[in-house]
Protein backbone atom coordinates (compact mmCIF):
# COMPACT_ATOMS: atom_id res chain seq x y z
CA UNK A 1 0.00 0.00 0.00
CA UNK A 2 2.34 2.53 1.36
CA UNK A 3 4.46 1.71 -2.61
CA UNK A 4 1.38 2.34 -4.32
CA UNK A 5 0.92 5.99 -2.73
CA UNK A 6 4.67 6.96 -2.79
CA UNK A 7 4.37 6.13 -6.51
CA UNK A 8 1.54 7.68 -6.84
CA UNK A 9 2.51 11.02 -5.60
CA UNK A 10 5.50 10.57 -7.29
CA UNK A 11 3.84 10.58 -10.75
CA UNK A 12 2.25 13.36 -9.81
CA UNK A 13 4.77 15.77 -9.11
CA UNK A 14 6.48 14.86 -11.92
CA UNK A 15 3.32 15.78 -14.07
CA UNK A 16 2.65 18.90 -12.01
CA UNK A 17 6.21 20.27 -11.47
CA UNK A 18 5.13 23.38 -13.56
CA UNK A 19 1.79 24.48 -12.21
CA UNK A 20 1.68 26.69 -9.54
CA UNK A 21 2.14 25.78 -6.17
CA UNK A 22 -1.11 26.48 -4.87
CA UNK A 23 -2.55 23.55 -6.91
CA UNK A 24 -0.14 21.10 -6.38
CA UNK A 25 -0.65 21.81 -2.48
CA UNK A 26 -4.18 20.97 -2.64
CA UNK A 27 -4.08 17.91 -4.87
CA UNK A 28 -1.52 15.98 -2.30
CA UNK A 29 -3.76 16.75 0.37
CA UNK A 30 -6.65 15.80 -1.57
CA UNK A 31 -4.60 12.50 -2.40
CA UNK A 32 -3.19 12.01 1.34
CA UNK A 33 -6.75 12.07 2.83
CA UNK A 34 -8.27 9.55 -0.21
CA UNK A 35 -4.88 7.07 0.28
CA UNK A 36 -6.86 4.55 2.77
CA UNK A 37 -9.65 4.52 0.03
CA UNK A 38 -7.24 3.37 -2.83
CA UNK A 39 -5.94 -0.52 -1.71
CA UNK A 40 -8.89 -2.02 -4.37
CA UNK A 41 -8.21 -0.17 -7.22
CA UNK A 42 -4.53 0.38 -8.46
CA UNK A 43 -3.95 3.48 -10.94
CA UNK A 44 -3.50 2.85 -14.58
CA UNK A 45 -0.02 2.71 -16.26
CA UNK A 46 -0.56 2.94 -19.87
CA UNK A 47 2.89 3.19 -21.47
CA UNK A 48 4.30 2.84 -25.29
CA UNK A 49 7.79 4.36 -26.93
CA UNK A 50 7.26 7.64 -26.51
CA UNK A 51 5.13 8.44 -24.17
CA UNK A 52 4.03 6.93 -20.32
CA UNK A 53 1.44 8.72 -17.50
CA UNK A 54 -0.79 7.81 -15.63
CA UNK A 55 -4.59 7.49 -15.03
CA UNK A 56 -6.10 8.69 -11.53
CA UNK A 57 -9.13 6.77 -10.14
CA UNK A 58 -12.35 9.28 -9.02
CA UNK A 59 -11.67 8.59 -5.52
CA UNK A 60 -13.32 10.73 -2.59
CA UNK A 61 -11.74 11.96 -0.09
CA UNK A 62 -12.55 12.95 3.85
CA UNK A 63 -12.15 16.66 3.69
CA UNK A 64 -12.90 17.58 -0.13
CA UNK A 65 -16.19 16.71 -1.15
CA UNK A 66 -16.56 13.86 -3.90
CA UNK A 67 -17.40 16.74 -6.57
CA UNK A 68 -14.14 18.92 -5.56
CA UNK A 69 -11.92 15.35 -6.05
CA UNK A 70 -13.97 14.18 -8.90
CA UNK A 71 -12.95 17.81 -10.46
CA UNK A 72 -9.60 17.96 -9.24
CA UNK A 73 -8.69 14.77 -10.93
CA UNK A 74 -10.15 14.94 -14.04
CA UNK A 75 -8.30 18.24 -14.84
CA UNK A 76 -5.02 16.79 -14.02
CA UNK A 77 -5.79 13.40 -15.67
CA UNK A 78 -6.87 15.52 -18.77
CA UNK A 79 -3.34 17.93 -18.99
CA UNK A 80 -1.19 14.47 -18.66
CA UNK A 81 -3.02 13.00 -21.34
CA UNK A 82 -2.98 15.77 -23.36
CA UNK A 83 0.94 15.61 -22.95
CA UNK A 84 1.20 12.42 -24.06
CA UNK A 85 -1.10 12.58 -26.80
CA UNK A 86 1.05 15.38 -28.45
CA UNK A 87 3.73 13.32 -27.81
CA UNK A 88 1.90 11.08 -30.69
CA UNK A 89 3.20 12.14 -34.00
CA UNK A 90 0.28 12.32 -36.21
CA UNK A 91 1.72 14.92 -38.47
CA UNK A 92 -0.27 14.89 -41.86
CA UNK A 93 1.22 14.35 -44.78
CA UNK A 94 1.42 11.18 -43.89
CA UNK A 95 -0.48 10.84 -40.91
CA UNK A 96 0.08 7.46 -38.97
CA UNK A 97 -2.92 8.06 -37.26
CA UNK A 98 -3.16 4.38 -36.58
CA UNK A 99 -0.22 5.52 -33.70
CA UNK A 100 -2.82 7.54 -32.45
CA UNK A 101 -5.16 4.54 -32.76
CA UNK A 102 -2.90 2.43 -30.60
CA UNK A 103 -2.52 5.36 -27.75
CA UNK A 104 -6.32 5.47 -27.01
CA UNK A 105 -7.07 1.15 -27.16
CA UNK A 106 -4.15 1.28 -24.34
CA UNK A 107 -6.64 3.26 -22.79
CA UNK A 108 -9.48 1.36 -23.27
CA UNK A 109 -8.19 -1.79 -23.05
CA UNK A 110 -7.39 -0.83 -19.22
CA UNK A 111 -10.63 0.82 -18.49
CA UNK A 112 -12.60 -2.01 -19.68
CA UNK A 113 -13.99 -0.14 -22.13
CA UNK A 114 -15.30 -2.28 -25.88
CA UNK A 115 -14.19 -0.09 -28.94
CA UNK A 116 -13.49 -0.78 -32.56
CA UNK A 117 -10.72 0.69 -34.80
CA UNK A 118 -10.47 0.22 -38.34
CA UNK A 119 -7.53 1.46 -41.16
CA UNK A 120 -9.21 3.04 -44.09
CA UNK A 121 -5.37 2.45 -45.52
CA UNK A 122 -1.96 1.62 -44.37
CA UNK A 123 -1.49 3.62 -41.51
CA UNK A 124 -4.39 6.03 -41.52
CA UNK A 125 -6.43 4.54 -37.90
CA UNK A 126 -9.95 5.26 -36.97
CA UNK A 127 -11.32 4.06 -33.75
CA UNK A 128 -14.45 4.55 -31.96
CA UNK A 129 -16.37 3.49 -28.60
CA UNK A 130 -19.64 3.71 -27.47
CA UNK A 131 -20.83 3.86 -23.85
CA UNK A 132 -24.94 2.68 -23.37
CA UNK A 133 -27.58 4.21 -22.47
CA UNK A 134 -31.06 4.99 -22.54
CA UNK A 135 -33.27 5.31 -25.38
CA UNK A 136 -32.50 8.63 -26.54
CA UNK A 137 -30.94 9.22 -29.39
CA UNK A 138 -27.07 9.23 -29.10
CA UNK A 139 -24.69 11.35 -28.85
CA UNK A 140 -20.98 11.37 -30.36
CA UNK A 141 -17.87 13.31 -29.28
CA UNK A 142 -15.76 13.93 -32.38
CA UNK A 143 -12.33 15.11 -33.00
CA UNK A 144 -9.53 13.92 -36.05
CA UNK A 145 -6.21 12.70 -34.84
CA UNK A 146 -4.12 14.19 -37.57
CA UNK A 147 -2.30 17.68 -37.02
CA UNK A 148 -0.61 19.93 -39.78
CA UNK A 149 3.03 19.93 -40.04
CA UNK A 150 5.11 21.76 -38.27
CA UNK A 151 8.59 23.32 -39.51
CA UNK A 152 10.54 23.14 -36.34
CA UNK A 153 12.98 25.75 -38.11
CA UNK A 154 10.36 28.48 -36.85
CA UNK A 155 9.46 27.29 -33.78
CA UNK A 156 11.10 28.21 -30.18
CA UNK A 157 10.30 24.41 -28.85
CA UNK A 158 9.92 20.94 -29.77
CA UNK A 159 6.07 20.31 -31.97
CA UNK A 160 6.02 17.19 -30.23
CA UNK A 161 7.28 17.90 -26.86
CA UNK A 162 4.43 18.07 -24.50
CA UNK A 163 5.90 19.85 -21.98
CA UNK A 164 4.44 22.48 -19.65
CA UNK A 165 6.53 25.80 -19.97
CA UNK A 166 5.54 28.87 -18.48
CA UNK A 167 1.93 27.90 -17.34
CA UNK A 168 1.40 26.38 -21.36
CA UNK A 169 0.85 23.15 -22.51
CA UNK A 170 3.27 23.22 -25.65
CA UNK A 171 3.23 21.00 -28.72
CA UNK A 172 1.40 20.78 -32.24
CA UNK A 173 -2.21 19.52 -31.96
CA UNK A 174 -3.21 21.55 -28.66
CA UNK A 175 -5.38 23.82 -29.97
CA UNK A 176 -5.92 21.98 -33.52
CA UNK A 177 -7.40 19.73 -32.10
CA UNK A 178 -5.94 16.92 -29.56
CA UNK A 179 -6.74 19.61 -26.54
CA UNK A 180 -10.38 19.15 -27.51
CA UNK A 181 -10.46 15.67 -27.99
CA UNK A 182 -8.49 14.96 -24.79
CA UNK A 183 -11.17 17.00 -23.32
CA UNK A 184 -14.21 14.50 -24.86
CA UNK A 185 -11.84 11.84 -23.76
CA UNK A 186 -11.23 12.35 -20.16
CA UNK A 187 -15.19 13.15 -19.93
CA UNK A 188 -15.87 9.79 -21.56
CA UNK A 189 -13.45 7.87 -19.39
CA UNK A 190 -15.39 9.82 -16.30
CA UNK A 191 -18.62 8.83 -17.33
CA UNK A 192 -17.32 4.87 -18.09
CA UNK A 193 -16.30 4.76 -13.91
CA UNK A 194 -19.08 6.95 -12.79
CA UNK A 195 -21.67 3.89 -13.22
CA UNK A 196 -24.55 6.05 -13.50
CA UNK A 197 -27.29 5.33 -15.55
CA UNK A 198 -26.78 7.61 -18.91
CA UNK A 199 -30.48 8.64 -20.48
CA UNK A 200 -28.35 7.89 -24.30
CA UNK A 201 -25.36 6.18 -25.58
CA UNK A 202 -21.95 8.50 -25.80
CA UNK A 203 -20.01 7.62 -28.51
CA UNK A 204 -15.93 8.87 -29.08
CA UNK A 205 -14.91 9.35 -32.17
CA UNK A 206 -10.92 9.55 -33.28
CA UNK A 207 -11.18 10.21 -36.64
CA UNK A 208 -8.25 10.05 -39.12
CA UNK A 209 -7.30 12.91 -42.34
CA UNK A 210 -9.47 15.60 -41.10
CA UNK A 211 -7.17 18.53 -42.04
CA UNK A 212 -6.72 16.72 -45.65
CA UNK A 213 -10.31 16.39 -46.39
CA UNK A 214 -11.29 13.10 -44.22
CA UNK A 215 -11.01 10.65 -47.34
CA UNK A 216 -9.19 8.28 -44.87
CA UNK A 217 -11.29 9.52 -42.07
CA UNK A 218 -14.97 10.51 -41.63
CA UNK A 219 -16.01 10.44 -45.13
CA UNK A 220 -14.53 6.87 -44.96
CA UNK A 221 -16.43 5.86 -41.25
CA UNK A 222 -19.55 7.18 -43.43
CA UNK A 223 -19.43 5.01 -45.71
CA UNK A 224 -17.71 2.01 -44.93
CA UNK A 225 -18.39 2.08 -40.89
CA UNK A 226 -22.38 3.25 -40.83
CA UNK A 227 -22.85 1.19 -36.99
CA UNK A 228 -20.31 3.92 -35.85
CA UNK A 229 -22.74 6.46 -35.66
CA UNK A 230 -25.68 3.92 -35.25
CA UNK A 231 -28.91 5.91 -33.43
CA UNK A 232 -26.66 9.06 -32.99
CA UNK A 233 -28.50 12.28 -33.40
CA UNK A 234 -25.89 14.78 -31.58
CA UNK A 235 -22.22 15.66 -32.15
CA UNK A 236 -20.10 17.85 -30.71
CA UNK A 237 -17.45 18.86 -32.62
CA UNK A 238 -14.72 21.29 -33.31
CA UNK A 239 -15.51 24.65 -34.71
CA UNK A 240 -16.51 27.18 -31.78
CA UNK A 241 -15.01 28.72 -28.72
CA UNK A 242 -15.21 31.28 -26.21
CA UNK A 243 -12.66 34.42 -26.94
CA UNK A 244 -11.71 37.16 -24.38
CA UNK A 245 -11.47 40.89 -25.40
CA UNK A 246 -12.12 44.25 -23.83
CA UNK A 247 -15.91 43.87 -24.35
CA UNK A 248 -15.75 40.23 -22.37
CA UNK A 249 -16.21 37.03 -23.23
CA UNK A 250 -17.93 35.71 -26.76
CA UNK A 251 -19.06 32.34 -26.82
CA UNK A 252 -19.66 31.05 -30.83
CA UNK A 253 -21.10 27.36 -31.82
CA UNK A 254 -20.41 26.42 -34.95
CA UNK A 255 -23.77 25.46 -36.86
CA UNK A 256 -23.37 25.29 -40.45
CA UNK A 257 -20.12 25.81 -42.66
CA UNK A 258 -19.23 26.84 -45.84
CA UNK A 259 -19.58 23.90 -48.67
CA UNK A 260 -15.94 23.15 -50.04
CA UNK A 261 -16.11 22.30 -53.66
CA UNK A 262 -11.83 21.93 -54.65
CA UNK A 263 -11.42 21.37 -58.54
CA UNK A 264 -8.31 20.79 -60.79
CA UNK A 265 -8.43 22.96 -64.16
CA UNK A 266 -6.61 20.72 -66.96
CA UNK A 267 -5.57 22.07 -70.40
CA UNK A 268 -4.22 20.43 -73.48
CA UNK A 269 -2.73 21.79 -76.04
CA UNK A 270 0.16 21.53 -78.88
CA UNK A 271 3.75 21.78 -77.32
CA UNK A 272 6.59 23.42 -79.00
CA UNK A 273 9.83 25.31 -78.66
CA UNK A 274 9.85 28.60 -76.19
CA UNK A 275 10.80 30.85 -79.24
CA UNK A 276 8.26 30.32 -81.30
CA UNK A 277 4.91 30.89 -79.43
CA UNK A 278 1.92 29.76 -81.03
CA UNK A 279 -1.40 31.81 -80.35
CA UNK A 280 -2.57 28.88 -77.74
CA UNK A 281 -1.15 27.11 -75.37
CA UNK A 282 -1.81 24.76 -72.19
CA UNK A 283 -0.31 27.37 -69.97
CA UNK A 284 -2.31 30.57 -71.74
CA UNK A 285 -5.39 28.81 -71.56
CA UNK A 286 -5.36 28.38 -67.70
CA UNK A 287 -4.01 31.56 -67.31
CA UNK A 288 -7.14 32.71 -69.29
CA UNK A 289 -9.84 30.55 -67.28
CA UNK A 290 -7.98 31.53 -64.10
CA UNK A 291 -8.65 35.30 -64.93
CA UNK A 292 -12.83 34.70 -66.31
CA UNK A 293 -13.18 33.52 -62.72
CA UNK A 294 -11.31 35.88 -61.05
CA UNK A 295 -12.90 38.49 -62.95
CA UNK A 296 -16.55 37.40 -62.46
CA UNK A 297 -16.67 37.59 -58.82
CA UNK A 298 -19.63 35.56 -57.24
CA UNK A 299 -22.50 37.97 -56.17
CA UNK A 300 -22.54 38.49 -52.55
CA UNK A 301 -25.97 37.42 -50.79
CA UNK A 302 -26.73 37.21 -47.21
CA UNK A 303 -28.62 34.27 -45.98
CA UNK A 304 -30.12 33.88 -42.13
CA UNK A 305 -27.29 32.64 -40.23
CA UNK A 306 -24.75 35.16 -41.86
CA UNK A 307 -27.15 37.75 -41.19
CA UNK A 308 -27.11 36.92 -36.88
CA UNK A 309 -23.43 36.72 -37.21
CA UNK A 310 -22.63 40.36 -38.63
CA UNK A 311 -25.45 41.61 -36.09
CA UNK A 312 -23.15 39.81 -32.98
CA UNK A 313 -19.95 40.46 -34.46
CA UNK A 314 -21.26 44.30 -34.62
CA UNK A 315 -21.45 44.48 -31.62
CA UNK A 316 -17.86 44.53 -30.47
CA UNK A 317 -16.42 46.56 -33.07
CA UNK A 318 -16.29 50.30 -33.43
CA UNK A 319 -18.04 52.58 -35.69
CA UNK A 320 -18.26 52.80 -38.92
CA UNK A 321 -18.08 48.80 -39.06
CA UNK A 322 -20.31 48.87 -35.91
CA UNK A 323 -23.20 50.32 -37.56
CA UNK A 324 -22.29 48.85 -41.27
CA UNK A 325 -22.27 45.27 -39.94
CA UNK A 326 -25.94 45.75 -38.56
CA UNK A 327 -26.75 46.68 -42.02
CA UNK A 328 -24.73 44.51 -43.96
CA UNK A 329 -27.81 42.99 -46.07
CA UNK A 330 -27.73 46.41 -47.77
CA UNK A 331 -23.93 47.14 -47.26
CA UNK A 332 -23.27 44.46 -49.63
CA UNK A 333 -24.59 46.39 -52.64
CA UNK A 334 -22.02 49.01 -51.59
CA UNK A 335 -18.78 48.20 -53.95
CA UNK A 336 -16.34 50.65 -51.66
CA UNK A 337 -17.62 48.94 -48.51
CA UNK A 338 -17.01 45.66 -49.33
CA UNK A 339 -13.44 46.45 -50.31
CA UNK A 340 -13.21 47.83 -47.27
CA UNK A 341 -14.79 44.42 -45.80
CA UNK A 342 -12.02 42.72 -47.11
CA UNK A 343 -9.20 44.20 -46.22
CA UNK A 344 -10.77 44.49 -43.17
CA UNK A 345 -12.10 40.93 -42.08
CA UNK A 346 -11.08 38.63 -44.96
CA UNK A 347 -13.17 36.05 -43.44
CA UNK A 348 -16.28 38.28 -42.46
CA UNK A 349 -16.10 39.19 -46.27
CA UNK A 350 -16.38 35.27 -47.04
CA UNK A 351 -19.46 34.70 -45.61
CA UNK A 352 -20.91 37.31 -48.43
CA UNK A 353 -20.82 35.15 -51.47
CA UNK A 354 -19.13 31.80 -52.95
CA UNK A 355 -15.32 32.33 -52.88
CA UNK A 356 -12.45 30.49 -55.00
CA UNK A 357 -8.81 31.15 -54.63
CA UNK A 358 -5.78 29.75 -56.49
CA UNK A 359 -3.74 27.57 -54.77
CA UNK A 360 -1.52 25.38 -56.61
CA UNK A 361 -0.39 25.51 -60.89
CA UNK A 362 2.23 23.05 -62.76
CA UNK A 363 3.09 24.53 -66.23
CA UNK A 364 6.07 23.00 -67.42
CA UNK A 365 9.43 21.63 -66.51
CA UNK A 366 11.70 23.95 -68.67
CA UNK A 367 11.44 27.70 -69.59
CA UNK A 368 12.32 27.16 -72.97
CA UNK A 369 9.47 24.43 -73.59
CA UNK A 370 5.79 25.41 -74.15
CA UNK A 371 4.32 22.24 -72.20
CA UNK A 372 1.43 19.99 -73.67
CA UNK A 373 -0.48 19.88 -70.41
CA UNK A 374 -0.88 22.31 -67.39
CA UNK A 375 -3.45 22.65 -64.15
CA UNK A 376 -4.51 24.71 -61.84
CA UNK A 377 -6.29 23.67 -58.63
CA UNK A 378 -8.60 26.02 -57.00
CA UNK A 379 -10.44 26.00 -53.38
CA UNK A 380 -14.02 27.34 -54.08
CA UNK A 381 -16.27 27.74 -51.04
CA UNK A 382 -20.20 27.73 -51.06
CA UNK A 383 -22.64 28.99 -49.23
CA UNK A 384 -24.54 26.23 -46.98
CA UNK A 385 -27.63 26.58 -48.74
CA UNK A 386 -25.92 26.05 -52.51
CA UNK A 387 -25.62 22.86 -54.33
CA UNK A 388 -22.30 21.39 -55.43
CA UNK A 389 -23.06 19.97 -58.30
CA UNK A 390 -25.07 23.77 -59.43
CA UNK A 391 -22.21 25.88 -58.67
CA UNK A 392 -19.35 23.19 -60.59
CA UNK A 393 -21.87 23.74 -63.70
CA UNK A 394 -21.16 27.81 -63.40
CA UNK A 395 -17.89 27.88 -63.38
CA UNK A 396 -17.36 25.51 -66.27
CA UNK A 397 -20.05 27.55 -68.12
CA UNK A 398 -17.74 30.51 -67.18
CA UNK A 399 -14.59 28.86 -68.89
CA UNK A 400 -15.55 26.60 -71.42
CA UNK A 401 -14.90 28.76 -74.40
CA UNK A 402 -10.93 28.39 -72.82
CA UNK A 403 -11.32 24.42 -73.62
CA UNK A 404 -10.17 24.00 -69.83
CA UNK A 405 -11.59 20.71 -68.28
CA UNK A 406 -12.87 20.98 -64.55
CA UNK A 407 -12.40 17.83 -62.45
CA UNK A 408 -13.98 18.31 -58.81
CA UNK A 409 -11.27 16.86 -56.14
CA UNK A 410 -13.60 17.23 -53.53
CA UNK A 411 -17.48 18.16 -52.50
CA UNK A 412 -18.99 18.80 -49.25
CA UNK A 413 -21.93 18.21 -48.06
CA UNK A 414 -24.64 21.18 -47.32
CA UNK A 415 -26.77 21.18 -43.89
CA UNK A 416 -27.59 23.25 -40.99
CA UNK A 417 -28.02 22.00 -37.19
CA UNK A 418 -30.84 23.86 -35.38
CA UNK A 419 -30.44 26.26 -32.60
CA UNK A 420 -33.17 24.44 -30.39
CA UNK A 421 -32.08 20.78 -30.24
CA UNK A 422 -30.82 19.28 -26.92
CA UNK A 423 -27.34 19.83 -27.01
CA UNK A 424 -27.53 23.38 -28.17
CA UNK A 425 -29.42 24.15 -25.60
CA UNK A 426 -27.97 22.69 -23.49
CA UNK A 427 -24.44 24.41 -24.19
CA UNK A 428 -27.03 27.64 -23.83
CA UNK A 429 -27.61 27.57 -20.24
CA UNK A 430 -24.42 26.24 -19.70
CA UNK A 431 -23.36 29.94 -20.82
CA UNK A 432 -26.20 31.90 -19.47
CA UNK A 433 -25.86 30.24 -15.62
CA UNK A 434 -21.49 30.34 -15.19
CA UNK A 435 -21.12 33.25 -17.69
CA UNK A 436 -23.84 35.54 -17.56
CA UNK A 437 -21.92 38.47 -19.06
CA UNK A 438 -20.97 36.90 -22.13
CA UNK A 439 -22.64 36.21 -25.24
CA UNK A 440 -23.52 33.20 -27.26
CA UNK A 441 -23.59 33.29 -31.07
CA UNK A 442 -24.10 30.63 -33.51
CA UNK A 443 -21.84 30.97 -36.23
CA UNK A 444 -21.15 30.01 -40.31
CA UNK A 445 -17.38 28.87 -40.38
CA UNK A 446 -16.15 29.96 -43.98
CA UNK A 447 -13.44 26.47 -43.22
CA UNK A 448 -14.44 23.21 -43.38
CA UNK A 449 -14.30 20.41 -40.54
CA UNK A 450 -15.76 16.87 -40.34
CA UNK A 451 -19.29 18.03 -39.18
CA UNK A 452 -20.06 18.28 -42.70
CA UNK A 453 -19.99 14.36 -42.94
CA UNK A 454 -22.20 13.80 -40.26
CA UNK A 455 -24.82 16.62 -41.34
CA UNK A 456 -24.68 15.01 -44.19
CA UNK A 457 -26.31 11.87 -42.62
CA UNK A 458 -28.70 13.65 -40.60
CA UNK A 459 -27.12 14.05 -37.30
CA UNK A 460 -27.49 17.98 -35.93
CA UNK A 461 -23.85 18.84 -35.55
CA UNK A 462 -22.54 21.36 -33.91
CA UNK A 463 -18.55 23.17 -33.45
CA UNK A 464 -18.07 24.13 -29.88
CA UNK A 465 -15.16 24.10 -27.34
CA UNK A 466 -15.58 25.44 -23.98
CA UNK A 467 -11.88 26.66 -24.07
CA UNK A 468 -11.79 30.87 -23.75
CA UNK A 469 -8.48 32.57 -26.21
CA UNK A 470 -6.84 35.22 -25.32
CA UNK A 471 -4.86 37.70 -27.09
CA UNK A 472 -3.40 36.06 -30.29
CA UNK A 473 -3.28 32.60 -28.64
CA UNK A 474 -5.48 31.09 -31.68
CA UNK A 475 -2.19 32.05 -34.37
CA UNK A 476 -1.47 28.92 -33.51
CA UNK A 477 -3.17 27.03 -35.12
CA UNK A 478 -1.56 25.84 -38.36
CA UNK A 479 0.98 28.32 -37.20
CA UNK A 480 4.23 28.25 -35.19
CA UNK A 481 4.86 27.66 -31.58
CA UNK A 482 1.12 25.63 -30.80
CA UNK A 483 0.21 26.36 -27.60
CA UNK A 484 -2.55 26.11 -24.74
CA UNK A 485 -2.78 27.50 -21.30
CA UNK A 486 -3.20 24.93 -18.46
CA UNK A 487 -5.58 26.75 -16.17
CA UNK A 488 -8.11 27.36 -18.78
CA UNK A 489 -7.32 24.39 -20.72
CA UNK A 490 -8.28 22.64 -17.15
CA UNK A 491 -11.30 24.97 -16.35
CA UNK A 492 -12.88 24.02 -20.08
CA UNK A 493 -12.30 20.15 -19.55
CA UNK A 494 -14.26 20.73 -16.29
CA UNK A 495 -16.81 23.34 -18.14
CA UNK A 496 -17.28 20.35 -20.58
CA UNK A 497 -18.58 18.02 -18.12
CA UNK A 498 -21.30 20.30 -17.02
CA UNK A 499 -22.95 20.33 -20.16
CA UNK A 500 -22.59 17.07 -20.77
CA UNK A 501 -24.63 16.74 -17.56
CA UNK A 502 -27.19 18.66 -19.17
CA UNK A 503 -27.30 15.92 -21.95
CA UNK A 504 -26.37 13.11 -20.70
CA UNK A 505 -28.37 12.70 -17.62
CA UNK A 506 -32.41 12.85 -16.80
Amino acid sequence: MKSLFVSLLFSLFTNLLKTNIKKITVLLIALFISSWHIADTSPHIVTGEEYSYTLLQDKPSQKNSRKEVTKILLEDEAVALLQAYLQVDTISPPGNESRAVDFLAKIFDKEGISYESADSAPGRGNIWARLEGGDKPALILLHHSDVVPANEEYWDFDPLSGEIVDGYIQGRGALDMKGLGIAHLANFLKLHRSNKELNRDVIFIAAADEESGGKYGMGWLVENRPEAFEGAALLLNEGGSGFRSKDGIVFSIEVTQKIPVWLRLTSVDEPGHGSSPRTTSSVSRIVEALNIIWNSPFEPRIIPEVDRVFSDRSEGLEEPFRSKYKDIKNMIQDPVFMKELQEFSPSSHALTRNTCSLTRMNGGVKINVVPPTAWAEIDCRILPDNKPEEFIKKIEDLIKDTGVEVEPLMLGFPGSSPTNSELYLAIENFISTNYPDSKLSPSVSTGFTDSRFSRGIGIASYGFNTYIYEGNESSGIHGNNERIHEDRYRQSVSDLSLILEKVIYD
